[in-house]
């Protein structure tokens, strides 16, 4: 029996559509070498959050913390919704904890992407339309003091 390639996104797809048919939250599989945590988000969408503290960015001022989002599952990263054809916003651009920051797509299934954080939007730390793996950087925020 050879092993599942979970770097695979056909191999994700697969398994996010069953969970979500299962009606099962989510799942997380660790093993040597790597681990994959899918969660199917409700209405609302995923929160994701670190505190992980950072340096501040270039030309902000010291004393500011910040945050990074992290990519909650494999996926490709878009900071716009594919559907729409909406002009990427400029940074830095304040935004809310509930804000919708962007997405990691599997196949036909997105889940947007919350800040966890209300602050500004400093810095991308992946490009668009790559594809990045659970736990990777997508974005830093810097938090108010």
């Amino acid at each position: 029996m050879s092993a599942i390639d979970f770097s695979d996104p056909a191999t994700i797809a697969l398994l996010t559509e069953a969970l979500t048919a299962a009606g099962v939250d989510g799942l997380e599989i660790s093993r040597p070498g790597g681990q994959l945590r899918i969660v199917v988000a409700g209405k609302d969408g995923a929160r994701i959050s670190s505190t992980e503290a950072t340096p501040p960015a270039p030309g902000f001022a010291p004393g500011f913390a910040s945050a990074i989002v992290k990519a909650p599952m494999a996926g490709r990263f878009c900071v716009e919704h594919p559907a729409t054809s909406a002009a990427r916003q400029n940074l830095p651009r304040s935004v809310s904890d509930a804000d919708i920051v962007g997405f990691v797509g599997v196949g036909h299934i997105l889940l947007p992407l919350r800040p966890g954080h209300s602050g500004v939007l400093i810095r991308l730390l992946a490009e668009p339309g790559t594809l990045v793996g659970f736990g990777d950087p997508l974005f830093e925020i810097e938090l108010p003091s």
